[in-house]
């Protein structure tokens, strides 16, 4: 090999070399510009794939756990920034309050912030209240029907669509809703199927429908404009997804009989 091409070849792979070390620099400062990864979660008693919750500790759920995960792939430490529903988050998404999230997908918030690899679909039905005489969607939907929704949710939005004559109002928290429901001030809260079962063991009486109205699809997020960060955070979502930390996640959370539902 001619001297000068070989030169020319070491010297493409220094560059290639040099270059390396700084794109991952860069990805690292869009994607925690702060010098932490700041992970938006949710907190409520729910769980679930996207729900937190707040322990003695600090915080745990399946946001919290891959948030972790994520900062010390980064090299840089974690910092949970928390908010009462998935709406406040994607209100959030532009004000450079978070770098990370892991909720609820639908059209209207990709307007707002860029998504990755679906990691949860979930069933979205309703919870009616002890003593309804509520049985499917056809006697739900009645004039002077009132079913509870979390504020700015997807699932509030497919609810709004869903019911035609049922009156859908959204309230901040679970918490709020959960007592509403319990006391017969509403008649029934739209949710994901496998929290409602969860909410009907603790409040007797309730029955979940059959049917359901949605699909709820959950995903990693990044704000809008951050492209070095959804590359990121796509190829840790999908490592995750095959080397079992995903997986792990969910165990740890109560979800051991949850399967993972990428589509």
């Amino acid at each position: 090999m001619p001297t000068s091409l070989q030169s020319a070849l070491v010297g493409l792979g220094l560059a290639a070399m040099v270059a390396m070390p700084a794109l991952a620099d860069g990805s690292k400062d869009e994607i925690a510009p702060t010098g932490r990864l700041r992970v938006a979660i949710a907190i409520s008693p729910a769980g679930g794939a996207f729900w937190s919750t707040k322990t003695e500790a600090g915080y745990a759920g399946v946001p919290v756990d891959l948030g972790k995960a994520m900062a010390a792939q980064l090299g840089v430490p974690v910092e949970y920034v928390v908010h009462q529903n998935s709406g406040q988050i994607t209100d959030a998404a532009s004000k450079g309050t978070w770098d990370v999230t892991w909720l609820p997908k639908d059209p209207e918030r990709e307007t707002k912030m860029m998504f990755g690899p679906i990691y949860e679909v979930a069933d979205a039905t309703y919870i009616v209240k002890p003593g309804s005489n509520v049985t499917n969607f056809a006697t739900l939907d009645q004039p002077g029907i009132k079913v509870a929704a979390v504020n700015a949710t997807t699932t509030m939005r497919g609810a709004i669509a869903h019911l035609k004559q049922a009156k859908v109002t959204g309230y901040q928290t679970y918490d709020e809703i959960f007592g509403l429901l319990r006391s017969g001030e509403i008649d029934a809260f739209a949710l994901s199927r496998d929290q409602l079962n969860k909410m009907a063991q603790k409040i007797p009486g309730t029955k979940v429908l059959d049917e359901t109205f949605k699909k709820t699809v959950t995903a990693v997020a990044v704000p809008l404009g951050h492209q070095q960060a959804l590359t990121f955070v796509t190829k840790f979502m999908t490592e995750a997804t095959t080397n079992g930390m995903l997986r792990k996640a969910y165990d740890d959370n109560g979800l051991k009989d949850a399967p993972i539902r990428t589509e």
